[in-house]
């Protein structure tokens, strides 16, 4: 397992460095300092529950979805696929806030080129094809390590931005990083996106 792990890791790392990691579309429709309202386009994620801590359920959810875009999958004509790496990789708590110890739902975004219907099915039963309709987010942009308390402070603070812009939430906070584990800290990307509720998204 642990080899197999590390195998998986060294495919992300080297994927990481070699070609642009591909991002999800979306408009910036206002920005004011690390603070931002956006409407993303629809896209496909494959996604996974795990329960635990935030660090063991990223964790455990992680190998399970890098499994899958790794070749752990059948296309159309019964052989595996490889999937290219994209970024972030979300994680949203199942219904609490982000850093309770419950359960949580990982995310990879699928490769903007793929329709729903022509992506391989996944072989492990835990991992799921959805298409996520196109939807606002408020959304607050920070370096460094995303530890538990860091990111409490950050969901405060971004709370607080909506309710200065009155905006609504209208689901969990979303915890997204963008960088492969030998990133420094201080060069790290990671944002919370809350979903706004569908009048602030018309």
């Amino acid at each position: 397992m642990m080899n197999k792990l590390v195998l998986l890791l060294t495919g992300l790392l080297l994927s990481g460095m070699s070609m642009a990691i591909e991002e999800p579309d979306f408009t910036r429709e206002l920005k004011s300092g690390d603070f931002e309202l956006r409407h993303y386009q629809k896209m496909i994620v494959a996604e996974t529950r795990v329960s635990g801590n935030m660090d063991k359920a990223s964790s455990r959810g992680f190998r399970k979805l890098a499994g899958y875009i790794f070749g752990d999958n059948t296309d159309a004509s019964g052989s595996s696929e490889k999937i290219s790496m994209t970024a972030p990789v979300i994680l949203e708590a199942n219904e609490q806030e982000l850093t309770k110890d419950n359960s949580y739902w990982i995310r990879f975004v699928m490769p903007k080129d793929y329709v729903i219907d022509a992506l391989p099915s996944p072989k492990n039963a835990d991992v799921v094809l959805r298409e996520v309709p196109s939807r606002k987010y408020a959304v607050i942009r920070f370096s460094g390590l995303a530890a538990e308390e860091k990111v409490s402070q950050k969901v405060e603070a971004l709370r607080e931005w909506m309710n200065e812009q009155k905006l609504d939430a209208q689901g969990e906070p979303i915890l997204a990083r963008y960088n492969p584990p030998w990133t420094l800290p201080f060069m790290r990307r990671n944002e919370i996106l809350i979903p706004l509720n569908q009048g602030n998204s018309e």
